[in-house]
């Protein structure tokens, strides 16, 4: 069985280390891998599939559709979907919806490829298509992926009902919250060990310490100087696994963190307010997304995230 993760780019690596000795490849916002025990587990994962055909010589002309409705004749539909199941998808879904991608000019569209895919499965499955020409498609769909890299096409089944970004903790949400798979990057660049104390200083809707509680035997303290986020982070853990508090970062009421992760504020969602000093923290590691203009030294790498192109800084004392 062969899987493929969707992720950010900037931290393939990092998902590829979560999912260890069975990753195949590392692509462009993207991990193949084989046969792991719970896919759906994965934190720094947007999305996982089940790989259900690859297809090569796919053109640029809109002539070329023609090879992709091919690619999916010829996929094992009874196989693709018991794999699925056995990675935790449900079955006795209502619909078929398709999203895709290409890379590199061509005449048709991403549009085109979901109607020509979505189509033909949609035919052979004995379902009714949702074209997401149309809008967001209903829940309970099938959903299936289309990626186009130069002439290869790979289809795949998304396993989970929505995609892994969305987590379901996640009620309520503050200006500048961070996208999830990116805090839990975050946190595992910082790895922590167990009994350490993670202190995140802004945590914001609090997402970095909600995914650093999920580490065993890690001691997850979130703080903001804004009241109104620390009740929405409060929100977001119904079960206390964070110790939360209001405060200042740079008059932090931790002492002695073994390791800070934070997403600072910007000045664009979120104004900057307080005195957060990061050279002054005393941690092991200090892990911290930034602008990319800013440049505290120690490992730096970027990554992409909805049109910005922020840096994670690793600081080690």
């Amino acid at each position: 069985m062969r899987l493929v993760a969707r992720t950010l780019r900037g931290i393939e690596d990092v998902l590829a280390e979560e999912i260890g000795g069975t990753v195949e490849r590392v692509g462009h916002r993207e991990v193949w891998f084989r046969d792991y025990p719970a896919p759906l587990g994965l934190r720094t994962a947007d999305d996982v599939f089940v790989v259900a055909t690859t297809a090569d010589r796919i053109g640029r002309t809109r002539a070329d559709l023609a090879s992709l409705a091919a690619a999916v004749d010829d996929i094992d539909l009874t196989r693709t979907l018991h794999d699925r199941s056995r990675c935790g998808g449900k079955e006795n879904c209502t619909g078929v919806d398709v999203s895709a991608s290409a890379l590199g000019k061509r005449t048709y569209s991403r549009f085109d490829i979901e109607d020509v895919v979505g189509g033909r499965l949609a035919q052979r499955l004995r379902l009714p298509y949702w074209s997401r020409r149309d809008g967001v498609p209903p829940a309970n769909c099938l959903s299936w992926r289309v990626s186009v890299v130069g002439d290869e096409a790979t289809i795949a089944v998304r396993i989970a009902e929505r995609p892994l970004h969305r987590r379901e903790y996640r009620t309520a949400s503050v200006p500048g919250s961070l996208h999830p798979p990116l805090a839990a990057a975050l946190v595992r660049l910082a790895a922590p060990r167990p009994g350490d104390v993670l202190f995140d200083p802004c945590c914001g809707a609090g997402t970095i310490p909600i995914e650093a509680a999920r580490v065993p035997g890690v001691v997850a303290v979130g703080a903001d100087i804004d009241p109104r986020a620390v009740a929405v982070a409060r929100s977001n853990d119904p079960a206390g696994l964070v110790r939360w508090a209001v405060a200042d970062a740079g008059r932090s009421p931790v002492r002695g963190a073994d390791v800070i992760v934070s997403n600072p504020p910007w000045d664009r969602q979120v104004a900057t307010r307080g005195t957060l000093v990061p050279q002054r923290f005393s941690a092991r590691r200090v892990v911290l997304l930034l602008p990319e203009h800013v440049d505290l030294g120690g490992q730096r790498r970027q990554v992409s995230l909805f049109g910005q192109r922020p840096v994670i800084t690793v600081l080690d004392r």
